[in-house]
């Protein structure tokens, strides 16, 4: 599923540029996905950072410096005047025909009636996204317009003023909208709203036990540190392991040594060889470098998406550490990971859920595990038969 995307209305029905930039920074900061402004303010946004831009442009203007076109303001189609459901009787189409395809464009209409939801259907086959506007907010709209959507490309961009307007437009018949136009002056609504898209790309990654069957210090070896842009807490790691059907939850460093000060945005995760869950599919830990997205899993097995800032390959004394996992068909099999043998080096324990020391393991103790039926073939999930040793 793609990522929701979150863009800030600032047009001039809010008001001075000065408020209008307020927003467009506020959501420059906070990490929102775009803006929707007048044609005549996009090149002040430009010079305000980078982000995506849509711009309201008149019906016979087919050139502009915006990244998304936008019809329907200040014409049909956008409650100001009469519409019209025919195709052919609309100056708003007739601009989105002749400009799809050829430029990324968006139909704005404003819902006011069955006849708008209608209008807002019919565009959907000549935009790459459909905003949808009103201000008495409604569910049954949009959840009519997004089912009737579905099996089209254009994308559905629901206006809203509150964080919890958003959270129920991208949770509206459980696929949502594709993303929200965000109209207001509160800075706190609009970081509550960034924050409502990252929870909601939070998937839930099934934990398992594994018993530890043997535990051996291994010789010098080459192993990936590797260094997100994210903080992680107590319990937080990432799934690394030798064989692709059984992922360890390797623990972060983010708790206090007396041998070394915390690093919570690290995890020292093992041989370069292993496999690391990334997200629907897995990558060797010696491929990954600054930029790369990786997942971050808690001992819940709830998953979050972090970007690697950098990735560091030492020469390091190595740990073997091997056990057993019981399989969706009963079946117990082995499986192993190679981590540094030190101190800060730990694991989660299943009973505790909390992390425990590799130095400290033993045969006996439960730790938690990813176990996935699925062999992999260049890192993605498929039904054949793999051996791993």
């Amino acid at each position: 599923m793609e990522e929701k995307e979150i863009w800030i209305k600032a047009d001039t029905d809010v008001g001075t540029w000065e408020e209008r930039k307020s927003r467009i920074t506020t959501g420059l900061e906070s990490g929102v996905d775009g803006v929707l402004v007048e044609e005549a303010d996009v090149a002040k946004v430009k010079e305000l950072g980078r982000i995506k831009i849509a711009a309201f442009t008149p019906d016979t203007i087919e050139e502009g410096e915006a990244d998304v076109i936008v019809y329907g303001k200040g014409s049909e189609g956008d409650g100001t005047k009469p519409i019209t459901t025919e195709i052919g009787e609309s100056n708003v189409l007739r601009a989105l025909k002749g400009t799809f395809g050829s430029k990324i464009n968006a139909g704005y209409v404003e819902i006011r009636g069955k006849e708008y939801e209608r209008f807002a259907v019919n565009i959907a086959d000549y935009c790459n996204y459909v905003i949808v506007v009103g201000k008495d907010w409604k569910i049954i709209p949009l959840e009519n317009i997004i089912a009737e959507l579905q099996k089209k490309e254009a994308k559905v961009i629901a206006g809203v003023q509150t964080a919890e307007e958003a959270r129920t437009a991208f949770e509206t018949l459980e696929y949502g909208a594709d993303g929200v136009l965000l109209d207001t002056d509160d800075p706190s609504e609009i970081k509550r709203v960034v924050e409502i898209r990252e929870e909601s790309k939070m998937g839930k990654i099934p934990l398992s036990t594994a018993r530890i069957t043997r535990v051996e210090e291994l010789e010098m070896g080459d192993r990936v540190c590797v260094d997100t842009c994210s903080l992680m807490t107590l319990g937080e790691g990432m799934l690394v392991g030798s064989q692709s059907f059984a992922l360890f939850l390797v623990h972060s460093e983010s708790e206090e040594s007396p041998y070394v000060a915390a690093r919570p945005f690290r995890v020292n995760a093992g041989g370069v060889y292993a496999y690391v869950l990334v997200g629907e599919k897995t990558r060797y830990l010696s491929e990954l470098a600054s930029g790369d997205d990786v997942l971050i899993v808690n001992a819940e097995g709830n998953a979050r998406k972090a970007v690697v800032g950098r990735v560091k390959i030492e020469k390091r004394p190595l740990m073997l550490v091997e056990a057993e996992v019981e399989t969706g068909g009963g079946e117990k099999r082995k499986c192993s990971i190679i981590l540094q043998n030190a101190e800060t080096i730990k694991l989660v324990s299943k009973a505790k859920k909390k992390p425990i020391s590799v130095v400290d393991l033993k045969p006996g103790d439960e730790v938690l595990v990813h176990v996935t039926e699925a062999a992999r073939h260049f890192g993605i999930a498929v039904e054949e038969a793999v051996i791993e040793k």
